[in-house]
């Protein structure tokens, strides 16, 4: 595929309609993706054709199905073409783009993040599980997606359970010289020190395998025969734990069993609109277990209809996803079979022979699989409009006590967390109307070096300049960027002033920046706040504005601390042998037993390394010197 047209300057002095019906005379005959840009530069809607040519004309026509294509059509200055092989690779990319630039007048699914799976890593000798999120690089069999954090460590842990599969890391695993606390409360067999083979662990690795395809009933009666077994022969204390293992499957085979024949591996999905917003409930049911689920609630126009409503949500959904044989819905979505061929197609890509199949149940249990979605999806909805109609409320009255012009869309929260300067992290929270935009939240570690340890200001500074810098780029090379309405700051006067610095600097002279001082002894109810050209003021003590702003910072406050600790963490937990060229897994292992710590081995003396088997007389010295440097 490739690009067959791209707006010239003088399209854009055209008007909308002029400049289509040039278009139109321009375009190929050929399937394809279009883009309609407004006057801004911004993405005003992506579509797909079977002829470019023909649905472009259209438009050119004024055959508009509402109001709301003509208004686009109207503010229309330039597009941009590109034609596809088949109309099934034209629906891929349109899904693809949408997702990525977020058209005004397409329904897009926002908060979208991927999903926890679980990992059985197959590149080490004792296969590791773990969680994993993003793509599959790590060789491996994985098993998802799980909707939850929840979920995945629930399974997790009935795995190292029923199954005592190692958890640790690679570098851990090498550095064991004896079982560590996880094999005490038995959770793991202790591969890792020989207390059980490599093939009797690889034994337990094909039974946690094939309890995550759905066949736990198999794996229990073999357990059932092995417990039976060792009962007979007295040996009751391996009775006690393989009836443990036992338990720990039964309880999540109990609990996420599903009562619909054959259903080994599907998405149920189930659609809900009412007064202009609409929520899609999806559940996901592998190996015969419900892996849990989550409510989506797409950006829509209450024209949408319902089928094309869930044709648009699946298609950027399944963008970035695996795709599995069978998808459920309540609503047949519109275009039907293209979307079956296009997610077979991305199927086939990945294990060459999938066909994926979606169906609109119409009784037994399927269909009440379907329902129990969609009754999930009516409550999800109610509880957001409820809540979105309190949530305008309070906006309309931080609006009027910042003095703010209209409701502010988009809400960045800043906050620093250090310990006396150390591991220093600057955190960044977003919010809008729908809530906490989770997805969009930022850390930054700060590496200022000329900066004077616990220097707030300093980091402060650093934090906005590389926000906004970054911000201003994307900008001018035509980015689609959101910029926020309102910036709460952690801080008084001197923080303010510093961020104000910072944006004048940059040119961004737009943005409403407010300070957040906390009251006498940290008391929530007495912040002060602080803006330009205006004196320090406080809210009503029972204003719901001033409970919303606190929970943005304490939010912030949250964010900003967790990233600390995971970075202090890290260093704390950071060996400084690995930082000696020449040093590695096995070498390492070597030292540690020998010296028993990275401490010990600081100790020691040249003629006491080279003792150690690898160690020769030049890395000794390497070791020594290294521990004396400073």
């Amino acid at each position: 595929m490739g690009p067959v047209s791209t707006p010239s300057s003088e399209s854009t002095e055209l008007q909308a309609a002029d400049l289509i019906r040039d278009e139109a005379r321009r375009a190929p005959d050929k399937p394809g993706v279009y883009r309609m840009y407004g006057e801004d530069g911004a993405c005003l809607y992506v579509g797909k054709a079977r002829s470019l040519k023909k649905r472009i004309m259209q438009y050119a026509q004024g055959r508009f199905h509402t109001q709301r294509i003509g208004l686009m059509v109207s503010l229309t200055r330039s597009m941009e073409l590109v034609v596809t092989a088949t109309e099934t690779e034209a629906l891929l990319l349109e899904s693809n783009f949408i997702k990525k630039l977020k058209p005004r007048f397409n329904v897009v699914l926002r908060d979208d993040k991927s999903f926890a799976e679980l990992m059985i890593r197959k590149d080490h000798r004792a296969p590791q599980v773990r969680k994993h999120r993003g793509a599959h690089t790590i060789p491996g069999d994985y098993f998802g997606p799980f909707a939850s954090t929840w979920a995945v460590n629930r399974t997790l842990n009935t795995l190292q359970k029923a199954f005592l599969l190692r958890s640790c890391s690679d570098s851990v695993y090498e550095t064991r010289t004896r079982p560590c606390m996880l094999h005490q409360i038995k959770r793991c067999s202790a591969p890792c020190t020989g207390l059980i083979g490599l093939e009797a662990y690889g034994a337990l690795v094909a039974e946690a395998e094939d309890f995550l395809r759905g066949k736990s009933r198999a794996v229990i009666g073999r357990l059932s025969a092995e417990m039976q077994a060792a009962s007979d022969a007295m040996d009751f204390e391996q009775a006690a734990r393989v009836r443990d293992r036992i338990r720990a499957l039964s309880t999540i085979s109990m609990e996420n069993s599903v009562s619909a024949e054959g259903l080994a591996e599907a998405d149920v999905f189930a659609l809900h609109a009412e007064g202009g917003q609409a929520c899609v409930q999806v559940f996901f049911y592998r190996g015969g277990q419900n892996w849990g689920g989550r409510a989506y609630f797409p950006r829509v126009d209450k024209m949408d209809a319902d089928p094309e409503i869930l044709a648009a949500f699946l298609g950027q959904f399944y963008e970035d996803k695996p795709v599995p044989r069978l998808i459920l819905t309540n609503v047949r979505p519109h275009e039907i079979e293209l979307l079956e061929e296009a997610f077979s197609l991305k199927a086939k890509l990945a294990d060459g022979r999938r066909v994926v199949s979606i169906e609109q149940p119409r009784r037994g249990d399927r269909k009440n699989l379907v329902d129990h979605a969609l009754t999930n999806a009516r409550e999800a909805l109610g509880r957001r409009l409820a809540e979105s109609s309190a949530q305008g409320k309070i906006l309309d009255e931080v609006c009027e006590a910042f003095g703010l012009e209209a409701r502010p869309e988009r809400i960045e929260i800043y906050d620093n967390a250090h310990i006396q300067g150390t591991n220093a992290v600057g955190a960044m929270v977003v919010a809008g109307p729908e809530g906490f935009r989770k997805s969009q939240y930022r850390k930054f570690n700060i590496k200022g070096a000329d900066l004077t340890p616990g220097d707030d200001y300093g980091m402060m500074r650093e934090v906005m300049r590389r926000r906004f810098t970054r911000l201003v780029r994307d900008e001018e090379e035509g980015e689609t960027v959101e910029r926020p309405d309102l910036l709460l700051i952690d801080g008084g006067a001197g923080q303010l002033a510093e961020v104000l610095e910072v944006l004048a600097d940059l040119g961004v002279d737009d943005v409403a920046v407010v300070g957040v001082a906390k009251g006498p002894d940290r008391d929530a109810g007495l912040e002060r706040f602080f803006m330009p050209g205006k004196p320090p003021f406080m809210l009503p003590l029972k204003s719901p504005a001033l409970y919303y702003l606190q929970r943005l910072r304490d939010e912030a406050h949250r964010f900003a601390n967790g990233a600390h600790a995971k970075r202090r963490s890290m260093d704390i937990k950071r060996n400084p042998l690995d930082e000696i060229e020449g040093v590695g897994p096995g070498r390492k292992k070597a030292l540690l037993h020998a010296f028993g710590s990275a401490k010990g081995v600081s100790r020691a003396d040249v003629a006491d390394l080279v003792k150690i088997e690898g160690i020769n007389q030049a890395l000794a010295e390497r070791i020594h010197a290294f521990f004396r440097k400073g």
